[in-house]
């Protein structure tokens, strides 16, 4: 391994880095893939690696039962917080940040999945990742779960159905709920892998693919901004 290394927790196969991978080799940063969804064991601290980046995935905080190998991630995530190590938490993995922050992880009103406006708050004025960018866009949305706001933490964004939507803890752990980082491909292979449910919720996969073609270009300028921000705090 070398110095510059980022350790990338991934929990679907369909959920991997997207636009972050750039952002990372821009900055001169590697990464390491961790299957946890293929069974590849967490490591117990952060050890040398600079950064962590926690994927989404469609399980929740709390199925701990289904899906031990969470409380490994806690634990990891809770070594990479307690060594002041950037952590850019992505849908599930900002849900786990939130949780290890010690913030109640839940279930929302209703799943927010295709693209929803997001909103900027007026805290991002003094936040290095989105400081000048588009106070509302439209973004890529995946989710079912919503947390509150961990102690001591910064809200960031929202949307009409989510109160909080990204926050930061300190100066460089970062959670996100919506999918900045996705590409065509990403979202073409999560309506595959993920089609059972788009049926149960009875939406329009290919209108949710078609829709890319005006929404995905701005949203994905803002996240080579954003994660290029972060790319650069490791």
């Amino acid at each position: 391994m070398n110095d510059s290394q980022v350790l990338v927790l991934q929990h679907a196969r369909s959920e991997g880095l997207g636009s972050i991978e750039g952002a990372l080799r821009g900055a001169g940063h590697s990464y390491k893939y961790l299957r946890t969804y293929g069974g590849e064991a967490v490591p117990k601290d952060a050890g040398n690696f600079r950064g962590l980046v926690i994927m989404g995935g469609p399980m929740g905080v709390y199925e701990y039962a289904k899906y031990p190998f969470l409380r490994d991630e806690m634990t990891l995530i809770e070594g990479f917080l307690k060594e002041g190590k950037p952590i850019l938490g992505v849908c599930l993995g900002s849900q786990l940040l939130a949780s290890a922050l010690g913030a109640e992880v839940k279930k929302g009103p209703r799943k927010e999945i295709g693209w929803y406006p997001i909103h900027l708050n007026a805290n991002v004025a003094g936040d290095r990742l989105f400081n000048g960018q588009a106070t509302s866009f439209t973004a890529y949305h995946w989710h079912g779960d919503i947390f509150d706001l961990p102690a001591d933490a910064v809200p960031l964004a929202s949307s009409d159905l989510t109160a909080l939507q990204a926050f930061r803890h300190g100066e460089n752990a970062y959670g996100i709920l919506f999918h900045l980082e996705v590409t065509r491909e990403q979202i073409q292979t999560m309506l595959q892998e993920f089609s059972e449910e788009i049926q149960q919720e009875n939406l329009n996969g290919p209108g949710i693919l078609n829709s890319c073609t005006a929404f995905l270009p701005p949203m994905q300028e803002i996240g080579a901004s954003v994660f290029g921000r972060w790319a650069s705090l490791v």
